[in-house]
């Protein structure tokens, strides 16, 4: 009687596919889900999931061949490509995603009547002009507003710069009966520790104005 001829062997990684496997690598535990390589999960533990990531990357292909079931070489590397092109397709589309948020809060934060309230202040605060120079320009600005109908707050951060010097400008701003006023209006010149008060026009601050144009 003859013997049948022994199962394909997957221990031996062809050399065709022993090589960075970008699906594995881009959608990690869900490329693991999808080629029974359920170690991939482990890129959901906190900490782990960047060098699990690169594990995937280098070692995916072979752990695909060894879990799956495969017609082909071919077969195994026009699957792995497809799970290569949705993972570029899906961080892409993140990314535009990301940037478009990001680009949107940015610009409502800008157009905001409490950014605009405190950008104009500055530009015509003599205390600022004489510390920055003019024009002063104003940066993007960073923090948080809140509104709830004809109330709300400010809370933003942004740099500015003048022909003498740059700094930060730090606002607090509260919206009362749908009018905004500033409640904070900070200056820190960049190399400086000290912040020059915007809201207060004291004789005390005009002589700390001329220390800061002598320095």
């Amino acid at each position: 009687m003859t013997a049948s001829p022994p199962p394909l062997e997957k221990a031996a990684i062809p050399v065709e596919i022993d090589r960075w496997n970008w699906g594995a690598f881009l959608l990690n535990w869900i490329w693991g889900i999808g080629n029974n390589t359920f170690i991939a999960l482990l890129t959901l533990v906190p900490g782990a999931g960047l060098i699990m990531a690169f594990v995937l990357g280098v070692k995916g292909s072979a752990w695909a061949w060894r879990n799956g079931r495969w017609d082909s070489i071919e077969h195994f590397k026009r699957v792995q490509r497809l799970w290569a092109i949705w993972g570029v397709v899906i961080w892409l589309a993140v990314i535009v995603l990301f940037g478009g948020i990001l680009g949107a809060v940015f610009y409502a934060l800008k157009s905001s009547d409490a950014y605009q309230l405190a950008v104009s202040r500055l530009q015509t605060n003599a205390a600022a002009v004489n510390v920055l120079g003019a024009p002063i320009s104003s940066g993007i600005p960073s923090g948080k507003i809140s509104i709830e109908g004809a109330s709300g707050r400010a809370d933003l951060q942004f740099t500015a710069t003048g022909t003498k010097a740059a700094g930060q400008v730090t606002v607090e701003a509260l919206k009362e009966k749908g009018v905004w006023s500033l409640k904070v209006l900070k200056l820190k010149i960049d190399g400086r520790n000290d912040e020059i008060d915007l809201l207060n026009e004291s004789r005390v601050e005009l002589r700390n104005f001329r220390w800061y144009r002598a320095a």
